[in-house]
């Protein structure tokens, strides 16, 4: 089948990037032609990205200094959405760009997918994007989601309810945290369950062919999404601790400031390297902990503090490492009990199984089309 994928492929960010690469490829593993859709808003790119960012932050009233922040940060934010959209056209297929509501409404497909990520979540202008709900598809073509995520967990009456609408005309829906699930039962919205991240659904093996050169092992590396000090506190310590150097990998220069040698704005190949050859991680990320976990790291987990934790403890809870959560900077215990990862990876492969069979059974594998009708949950013997 011809399928279609709109997800958050578009900001720079490596997690982005690799779930949507990893969707692709398991789709197109199952026997189907599938394209990203090149979907993205005007207000995530360029100039217009770094002032939808400043306008949402507190302290720069100011108008000097908002000025200030955009003249560092533009020139920042343009060199990483060019080696992005680089990469995005090396390791993606993808549709022609879409930044209309009428450039998506001319897709045609066989079945139309949300794919992962905080795709249900904020968008940096707007608390939902209707687009990544499948809006502009019509009621007789096939939509699914998998491991989709709504990023928060709390709605006003107005928001929940248009998501209720939205999501009705879905023929199946899979989502990524367990706290996703609940809010599903509690909208009594069918979901056919809860899945892996498309990035543990490939093996350290199929990862590592991205890697071109190996590294030099022996530091602590961090990767970190959000500004919260306690992340950059830890890892000092720790590397300290184990007389260790410190590396930090990030697309953001302004990390520099923030302490360890920068590996910026590497290619992905440079960026999973910096993963599998650290000796300890330290990270903030989702997607972070998704490759600490696919390359048998030793890590240590920084919780995020703006409401957006459920996605990691998730993880975490479901191979039985909510062990590895520092709550403060002087958990440093935490990283001399080394993980087992025998449990682990035997947890991670039976739920990629399973995964993978949920995600058949959405398509349909064996059919041309999709017969189940919208809100109709699959249910197994």
């Amino acid at each position: 089948m011809n399928i279609k994928v709109i997800t958050r492929h578009g900001p720079s960010n490596y997690g982005s990037l690799l779930q949507s690469i990893a969707t692709l490829k398991v789709l197109e593993r199952l026997g189907h032609n599938a394209e990203i859709i090149d979907y993205q808003r005007k207000d995530e790119r360029g100039l217009k990205a770094v002032l939808a960012n400043v306008n949402h932050k507190s302290g720069y009233g100011n108008p000097l200094k908002k000025l200030l922040y955009i003249m560092i940060r533009f020139p920042m934010e343009w060199l990483a959405q060019v080696k992005f959209d680089k990469m995005r056209k090396t390791y993606l297929k993808m549709t022609e760009r879409c930044s209309r509501d009428a450039d998506l409404r001319k897709l045609s497909a066989d079945v139309f997918m949300t794919g992962s990520d905080q795709v249900w979540g904020p968008v940096l202008t707007e608390p939902y994007d209707a687009h990544y709900f499948l809006d502009f598809v019509d009621d007789a073509t096939p939509k699914v989601a998998y491991a989709a995520s709504f990023g928060k967990t709390v709605f006003n009456d107005e928001i929940e309810s248009t998501f209720k609408r939205l999501l009705t005309r879905y023929n199946h829906i899979t989502v990524r945290e367990d706290s996703a699930k609940a809010i599903l039962d509690k909208w009594d919205i069918a979901c056919d369950g809860q899945v892996i991240d498309p990035t543990l659904l490939l093996n350290k093996d199929e990862w590592s062919k991205f890697i071109k050169q190996d590294r030099a092992q022996g530091y602590v590396l961090i990767y970190q999404i959000h500004n919260n000090p306690k992340v950059n506190e830890y890892a000092k310590a720790l590397a300290k601790k184990k007389g260790l150097k410190l590396y930090r990998v990030s697309p953001s220069l302004h990390q520099i400031t923030r302490g360890g040698k920068l590996i910026y704005l590497p290619d992905l190949g440079d960026f999973l390297s910096a993963i599998k050859y650290c000796t300890y991680l330290v990270t903030d990320s989702f997607h972070g902990t998704c490759f600490a976990i696919n390359f048998n790291k030793q890590f240590v987990e920084v919780l995020p503090e703006n409401g957006t934790s459920t996605r990691n403890q998730s993880l975490l809870k479901l191979v039985g490492l909510t062990n590895r959560i520092a709550y403060n900077v002087n958990d440093l215990d935490i990283a001399d009990e080394l993980i087992d990862y025998r449990e682990v990876n035997a947890i991670i492969q039976e739920e990629r199984i399973k995964s993978v069979e949920v995600l058949k059974v959405m398509l349909n594998i064996n059919k041309s089309v999709i017969s189940t009708p919208p809100h109709k949950k699959i249910t197994f013997a």
